[in-house]
């Protein structure tokens, strides 16, 4: 009888054995790898895993940590990460190697040595092999009886071995397949597959275990979704019934609609989608992806957008129409900081951290709502919970909302991730913008097909849906928040409503500041990052009822409410930024062209402190040189500050200045993160270093990447710091909750709840919190939360924890 042990479970001390545990974590991997063709890898990674648990020493630690969990083994007693990779290297790295299984021993030891933290470097910064350390110097002292073990009681050796040259032969078609391609970049991009399937694999079966749930069969994603398609067009058609279905607009937003469905019947790629603002681009999109879903057989369908205000909005919506909120998942953050765990010895006892590393997390749902800093994340953030989710992004079709908002240093990072998913993931991917951003003109350019757009005769489209006229009072002044209080003052007494969206927070909150007595007949509200996604949501709702009710009303916002927030003025003041955005802007204004044509004023802020935006100032000053070119020639590009060939010009001069910023520069180390992850062996400064060191001797690896180094100096968003929960309304509530006695299956839900009442922290702002008492920990330190007093019902978050009872600004 096999007595080595996995799991033992919490409820009814169960055993799971290793054998179960091995075999049950392989399915669950082949089922993930062979989407993209490479199930034998992934299965010998599941396989492998847990090999180092066929030992008495991992037994013994584990009766030991159940039996005294509170007093449980001293950390780092036992190893049990190692010996699949050990194996691996042993039997295909050490003699007699052909290329092929030495890579396959690379590649699948580097996920199963990591599986308890995040991929490991082939070769440092410091010159060494951290992989190495492991798999070659590193001493197990039962590793002749874990083989023994594991070729009696799972997989015979003859078996074992076959099972492995299937595994080096679908590495070899996957390299093959794109024989000009960079070999370095597919194998990193194959690697973290492999370690995401694997990752959620493991999970998987042990969250199942653990809850006695032996049926964790996928939906029926095909049956789902032409549901979900044909409810989506009965309420198109219900449309026809509206007053205005006639208008010229609603015309051609059903003409555009039409042809998403058309185009969903090619083949999968990367499409360009160019519906003007306020043409339905989201039921649009959702057209196209349902329909290519279906014909395709896509398991999911992923909304990227670049604000957590948009999920709430488009998600609601959407949910509305297809009626079904189980199916169709908000993401906005992680809310559980894990990046710097490494779990392997915490094993034995059903912790708090146990249940939320277990917690279901993984992106599994048909429908998915998240933000372009969690699909980045997933590809280069350091920590599990992140990469777990990239297997499901293959077989999905990805739709990127206001696309142009990918962050400048991501830039090669993001079309990289991109052109793997359509070459490799069998993903479809459609570009949803007003603004498309010249992604092609970069050195790692992305790979749109041919002919991509779907909207036929897109510049008369632009033509039709122009609602707005934009006045230059940029070139030839400057605002401060007084002259503008004076400005806004004068435009809401010509017309009803007027929408302000400055670059920062700080003139944000000044300027409402000034004006929230304006004036008892006008309603002002305030919006900006500050706010939790349900606050930001909330201000929404009552500023569109007070436009309902015909009350004068203004809003004061930062960039956020700029991107695919459906909400309309009379007047929008933009200060000045990059052209994108003023389009974007615009887009608020005179959105159903009831108004005729109204008025976007774009005006010079001298008080905003741009210093450390540079995004923000280097737009700034490529659109004002085009605004001033038309001011010296009216026909210069196109004649119009928003026509395809301004923005053109306007992102090929953006990303030129921005050239030697697209590939993620790491300043501490003075490279770039694509250099890092993807540089050859030929051309990899650490491997000339280490040979140069080593007496002129080699590294005798094939991969000499730095996985770990690359991920633990990426941020999407320069030094952002954590999430917070914040106690606003029912994330009082959540807070709560959260005393670690739930259930993995109720800690889940209460995560996914929690999400929409968190806040971003950049470290300064954590900082300052901590010293005024401002934050409370939970789950161990997992889990952040604003005390009472650093939260404000009108502007959010309050560093200095003075808000008080009543939420009154001391």
């Amino acid at each position: 009888m096999n007595s080595f042990i996995a799991h033992i479970r919490e409820s009814d001390k169960q055993i799971q054995s290793v054998e179960e545990h091995l075999l049950g974590v392989r399915d669950l991997a082949e089922s993930y790898g062979e989407k993209i063709g490479v199930k034998h890898l992934t299965g010998l990674a599941g396989i492998l895993h847990d090999l180092g648990k066929y030992t008495n020493e991992f037994r013994n630690y584990i009766i030991e940590a159940v039996n005294n969990p509170d007093s449980p083994p001293k950390r780092g007693s036992v190893d049990h990460s190692t010996a699949g990779g050990k194996l691996l290297y042993e039997l295909y790295h050490e003699k007699n190697i052909i290329q092929y299984k030495a890579l396959t021993a690379e590649i699948v030891g580097n996920a199963i040595i990591s599986h308890h933290s995040y991929l490991k470097d082939f070769l440092n910064p410091k010159l060494e092999s951290i992989y190495l350390q492991r798999v070659c110097d590193k001493k197990l002292d039962e590793f002749e009886k874990t083989k023994e073990h594991f070729f009696t009681y799972v997989l015979n050796e003859k078996d074992f071995i076959d099972y492995v040259d299937t595994a080096a032969t679908e590495l070899k078609n996957f390299i093959m397949k794109d024989p000009t391609g960079s070999n370095e970049k597919k194998i990193m991009f194959l690697t973290k597959f492999i370690f995401s399937a694997l990752i959620d694999a493991d999970r998987t079966n042990t969250r199942l275990f653990e809850e006695k749930n032996i049926d964790d069969s996928p939906r029926n994603r095909e049956k789902l979704f032409n549901t979900y398609y044909k409810r989506l067009l009965t309420k198109i058609q219900s449309f026809q019934n509206h007053p205005d279905a006639n208008s010229p607009i609603n015309l051609l937003r059903s003409e555009m609609s039409d042809q998403c469905d058309s185009f969903a019947e090619k083949q999968s790629g990367i499409y360009t989608l160019s519906i003007p603002t306020g043409g339905g681009k989201t039921l649009a999109s959702l057209r196209y992806a349902l329909k290519h879903a279906n014909l395709h057989k896509k398991k999911h369908i992923i909304y990227v957008v670049p604000y957590t205000t948009i999920i709430e909005q488009n998600a609601k919506e959407v949910k509305k129409i297809l009626k079904d909120d189980s199916n169709i998942l908000e993401h906005h953050s992680n809310v559980i900081e894990d990046t710097n765990d490494d779990d392997e010895n915490k094993e034995g006892c059903m912790n708090v951290q146990q249940k939320l590393k277990l917690a279901k997390d993984n992106w599994d749902s048909p429908i998915i709502f998240t933000t372009m800093v969690q699909f980045l994340n997933v590809f280069y953030a350091k920590g599990s919970r992140n990469i777990r989710r990239l297997h499901n992004l293959s077989e999905s079709v990805i739709i990127f909302d206001e696309v142009q908002k990918v962050p400048i240093s991501c830039v090669s990072l993001f079309n990289n991730a991109l052109n793997f998913l359509k070459d490799y993931g069998r993903a479809s991917i459609l570009l949803c913008t007003a603004t498309q951003p010249a992604l092609d003109f970069v050195e790692q350019k992305l790979e749109i097909n041919t002919d991509s757009e779907i909207i036929d005769n897109l510049d008369q489209m632009i033509h039709a849906f122009k609602r707005v006229e934009i006045v230059d009072l940029a070139t030839d002044q400057t605002f401060n928040n007084k002259d503008l209080k004076v400005f806004i003052g004068e435009k809401i007494e010509e017309i009803q409503s007027v929408l302000v969206i400055l670059n920062t927070k700080t003139v944000v909150r000044d300027l409402f500041t000034q004006l929230e007595k304006i004036d008892s007949d006008v309603k002002v509200y305030h919006l900006s990052t500050s706010m939790c996604a349900a606050h930001r949501n909330k201000i929404l709702e009552q500023v569109r009822h007070t436009l309902k009710e015909g009350i004068k009303t203004i809003c004061i916002s930062t960039q956020l409410i700029e991107a695919g927030v459906d909400i309309s003025f009379g007047c929008v003041i933009r200060s000045m930024v990059g052209l994108d955005s003023i389009a974007q802007a615009a887009g608020r204004c005179n959105r159903h062209g009831e108004m005729g044509i109204q008025r976007v004023y774009v005006i010079d802020h001298e008080e905003e402190n741009l210093i450390h935006l540079k995004e923000i100032r280097v737009g700034k000053q490529v659109s004002k040189q085009i605004f001033i070119d038309l001011k010296h020639n009216e026909r210069n590009h196109g004649g119009d500050l928003l026509s395809r060939p301004a923005l053109k010009r306007y992102f090929k001069e953006y990303y030129t200045q921005f050239k030697s910023d697209l590939n993620y520069f790491i300043p501490k180390l003075k490279k770039d993160m694509t250099e890092l992850l993807a540089s050859s062996r030929n051309e990899s400064s650490y491997r000339q270093a280490y040979y140069h060191k080593n007496g002129k001797k080699d590294v005798e690896l094939f991969i000499v990447n730095s996985y770990q180094t690359a991920a633990e100096h990426f941020r999407v968003i320069d030094d952002l710091s954590t999430s917070v929960i914040v106690p606003f309304e029912d994330g009082k509530d959540i807070i709560a909750e959260l005393n670690g006695n739930q259930s993995i299956q109720d800690l889940s839900h209460l995560l996914r709840k929690a999400q929409q009442y968190t806040v971003n922290l950049f470290n300064f702002e954590k900082e300052q919190l901590t010293k005024n008492d401002g934050l409370v920990s939970y789950l161990d330190g997992k889990i952040l939360a604003l005390k009472e007093g650093a939260y404000n019902d009108e502007y959010g978050l309050d560093l200095n924890n003075e808000s008080g009872f009543g939420n009154v600004i001391i």
